[in-house]
């Protein structure tokens, strides 16, 4: 019932403004306003909160529904949840959850900033200073590729407390929209999602109130982490949801265009093409959902979040490739939407740990495993 509603709403709402998002560079208020009245923004937040707290598989579902129509919409939504509201859930103090959860799940807007200019897949390197002084926390730095933030009203950011240590010494903070020191910078072009905003922060003698810290000091990297586990598998879903939406094109495409005398759905390379592209969906869905329900079931989940981006992100990838060129010159304009899932399939191989990321987390957890577990 989850899926079919947020797919009725996709397909309804979305799709239909899916061109213009791209093209504007913009998603219009009145969409975001429909999201929030039909609770997409709330879906991670406890009901005791004012949230609607679907579960992990729900989330993954409603994820690739809204990302089949738009990924931008798709990770809008997904920060918002994933790797805003849902670090604050689990790492907040009672006072803060109260007092944030109730704002994202009714008004306010979140995002996430770990990213800086000379740290990216090293996200512990990274140098914005947080000194705490009479009871404030004065933060000075960059942070980059922060999705949602030209219109966030909440950044979960990562500071730097301890210049000695390195992973340790890195701590979370709630840092508000109006804090004084903290500008929004330039508004980042991108090749794909360009719907969804991306932009630059810089943090001058910014203060935030001790009270918005957010867990312990030298506990940030573990927030971090412990959050992008959830946030990769929102990038596995929307790469499913791109992935799907571009096998439905193609599907479409060849058995209307006709060549040498009959649709090319009947030639067997495309045949084969179609198959493939409906093999590595299937995969890669069962994978995002596996991890999914190991997260539901509060069990050791992120080498299998990593091998479901992995695996989905490359599958958007190569099946938006596959559906470009059965649609041949055409897929290559602007006429058909392959030419856009095709631009928004590469950034799932990049945000949320690159591939290259993925695949260090993978092998650690089969080289030097914390307890000799496995996951189920």
């Amino acid at each position: 019932m989850l899926r079919a509603a947020a797919r009725e709403f996709a397909e309804g709402e979305i799709a239909p403004i899916a061109y213009e998002i791209d093209a504007s560079e913009k998603i219009p208020d009145s969409l975001r306003k429909k999201l929030r009245e039909n609770n997409f923004f709330s879906l991670l937040i406890p009901r005791d909160y004012g949230g609607v707290e679907v579960d992990a598989i729900s989330y993954v579902m409603v994820m690739e529904e809204l990302s089949r129509a738009s990924a931008a919409v798709g990770i809008t939504v997904s920060v918002h949840n994933s790797v805003a509201a849902g670090p604050i859930a689990m790492f907040g103090s009672e006072e803060q959850k109260a007092k944030w959860l109730p704002l994202l799940a009714e008004r306010l807007l979140g995002a996430f900033a770990l990213t800086e200019p000379g740290s990216g897949s090293d996200s512990a390197a990274l140098s914005t200073r947080a000194v705490c002084h009479d009871g404030c926390y004065v933060l000075d730095g960059a942070k980059t590729f922060v999705t949602n933030g030209n219109y966030a009203d909440l950044f979960v950011l990562m500071a730097r407390t301890s210049q000695e240590l390195k992973h340790r010494g890195i701590t979370a903070f709630l840092v508000e929209r109006g804090s004084r020191g903290l500008k929004i910078g330039k508004t980042l072009e991108k090749m794909g999602i360009r719907g969804s905003d991306t932009v630059e922060l810089s943090l001058e003698n910014c203060c935030v109130p001790a009270e918005n810290r957010l867990s312990e000091e030298g506990r940030g990297f573990r927030v971090a982490m412990q959050t992008l586990d959830g946030g990769r598998i929102g990038v596995a879903a929307q790469a499913l949801g791109i992935a799907q939406a571009a096998l439905d094109a193609a599907v479409r495409y060849a058995r209307e265009r006709v060549q040498f005398g009959k649709p090319i759905s009947e030639f067997q390379a495309i045949q084969w093409m179609i198959a493939d592209m409906k093999a590595q969906i299937e995969g890669a869905r069962l994978l995002t959902l596996r991890a999914a329900w190991l997260r539901d079931q509060g069990l050791p989940h992120g080498p299998e979040a990593s091998i479901a981006k992995l695996i989905a992100s490359a599958a958007a990838r190569e099946i938006t490739d596959r559906a470009v060129q059965i649609h041949g010159g055409y897929g290559y304009t602007k006429e058909f939407a392959v030419e856009r899932y095709y631009r928004d399939a590469k950034v799932t191989e990049l945000y949320e740990g690159t591939s290259e990321i993925q695949r260090i987390v993978i092998a650690k957890s089969l080289l030097h495993p914390k307890d000799g577990k496995r996951a189920p």
